[in-house]
């Protein structure tokens, strides 16, 4: 019964391997109207999916965030130019 859920929620079966394409000309939604681009100050990342070789988060231990954590601490200080930037851990983060 569950094989069934997740073949018609995820459009693939149990045990399918999924292949990103992360090229963003190929998105299927239309481009922001002059106006509306003028209005974006600024975006917000989230990511769903975790990297390979973790599992999702219920499942996964605290050593395995740290690794994670270590491996886009590692990702986001290869940026230069305008991607360049700070990252800041929430561990570390104070209340201020």
């Amino acid at each position: 019964m569950m094989d069934k859920i997740i073949l018609e929620y995820h459009g693939h079966a149990k045990g399918a391997v999924h292949v990103s394409d992360m090229d963003h000309t190929k998105l299927r939604c239309p481009p922001f109207s002059p106006e509306d681009a003028s209005m974006i100050v600024s975006t917000r990342i989230r990511v769903g999916r975790n990297l390979a070789d973790f599992p999702l988060g219920p499942g996964i231990t605290r050593e395995q965030r740290n690794e994670i954590e270590q491996k886009v601490v590692t990702a986001c200080n290869s940026f230069d130019g305008e991607l360049a930037g700070t990252f800041y851990s929430l561990s570390s983060m104070t209340d201020a």
